[in-house]
């Protein structure tokens, strides 16, 4: 059993859950260790992704009731969380409470950042970054560690 299985395993066994399985285990964005630290202190509550990257890549939206495992910067688990909302919004139109609880920093910090993420990812597949662009916003709670 690998370290992501076994913490997984670890969090059902203290929850009680049976036949519970997680949707999956991921690093978030270019700074996977500040980002994961900040899910771990309870400061980011909240991330966002390109909508057009999921019809590419063939992948199911997230949704309410998801438990992910979020990995550090080594591909070691450092967290669970569960999604709560799942909103889908063009990019200049994400509500800036929303904006605000990825823990980033402010509005316009958190607009610059990723507007240089989606940017980069998206020239991968020959695509431009539009501010039109749809955007699937997910809320998360923590739920391991307490």
């Amino acid at each position: 059993m690998n370290k992501i299985e076994a913490y997984w395993k670890r969090f059902c066994e203290l929850e009680g859950l049976i036949n519970i399985q997680y949707t999956e285990a991921f690093q978030f964005g270019e700074k996977a260790d500040w980002l994961a630290s900040l899910v771990v202190d309870g400061t980011k509550t909240a991330t966002c992704s390109s909508y057009p990257l999921y019809e590419i890549e063939g992948e199911a939206l997230p949704a309410v009731g998801d438990y992910q495992i979020v990995l550090n910067s080594q591909g070691e688990p450092v967290a669970i969380i569960k999604s709560y909302s799942i909103e889908i919004y063009p990019f200049n139109e994400v509500p800036v409470d929303f904006a605000l609880a990825e823990g980033e920093g402010t509005y316009e910090q958190w607009k610059e950042a990723h507007i240089a993420f989606f940017g980069n990812i998206l020239l991968e597949y020959n695509m431009e970054f539009s501010e039109k662009m749809l955007t699937v916003c997910d809320r998360f709670e923590k739920v391991y560690p307490k």
